[in-house]
This record gives C-alpha cells, structure tokens and sequence, in this order.
C-alpha cells in the first residue's frame, strides 16, 4: 500500500469524525435564541452537547483501537435511528445517523488494514 492511501485511510475517519462533532455542535446554538438566564443557556447548552462530547469520547477510544470506533459508531447510528424513529422524525436519521454509519465503515476499514496503515515507508 502505497504511502499517500495509508495516510488517507488512517485520517479519513479521525478527520472527518471531528468534522461531524462540529456539525453536531451547531444544533445547540438554538439555546441562546430562548431567552433564558445565564444559568438556564448554561445547563440547556450542556445539555445539547451531550451528543457532541459521546462522538469525541468515541472518537478517543477510536484513535488507538480502531474496532471500538467500528462498533461504537454503528451502536450510536442505531440508537439514534430508534430515537429518531421512536419520535416521529424517520428523515432525521439519514442525517445523524448516516454520518455515523459512514464512520464506523471508516474506522472498520482502518482496523482491517492497520498493519499496511502502521508499516513504515
């Protein structure tokens, strides 16, 4: 495996993770157009940030042991599709969810070929 694909297939999932984390992050700026006090924007953008940090927390873990990301990403995507079902918005899990699908796709792939990924040049 050429040095220029190890590269990619090695910072494709990390890079592209971090990316979908900022996504995920722009759905909490709602809370500062509620007109709540400090406290109550405090605790309600904690709140929505929860997904936020899960995806990070995941994606630590996912640095060193490629399969937890592969098996972490396809539980979140799952767990997001019941939630999202469960609520009436179906349309809402191709957007969660499919990112998350994607990465675990990613992160597999990269376990799969973590010795041609790690084999110095």
């Amino acid at each position: 495996m050429n040095p220029p694909i190890r590269q990619l297939l090695f910072w494709s999932p990390r890079v592209l993770t971090l990316l979908f984390a900022v996504f995920l992050s722009l759905f909490a700026l709602d809370v500062f157009e509620e007109g709540y006090s400090f406290g109550r924007t405090a605790v309600a953008l904690f709140t929505h940030l929860i997904p936020t940090w899960n995806v990070l927390a995941v994606l630590a873990l996912s640095w060193r042991w490629e399969w937890v990301g592969a098996v972490l990403f396809v539980a979140l995507g799952l767990l997001y599709a019941w939630f999202a079902v469960g609520r009436g918005h179906p349309e809402w899990t191709f957007i969660i969810s499919g990112p998350l699908f994607l990465l675990s796709g990613l992160f597999l792939l990269n376990w799969l070929y973590r010795k041609h990924i790690r084999a110095s040049s």
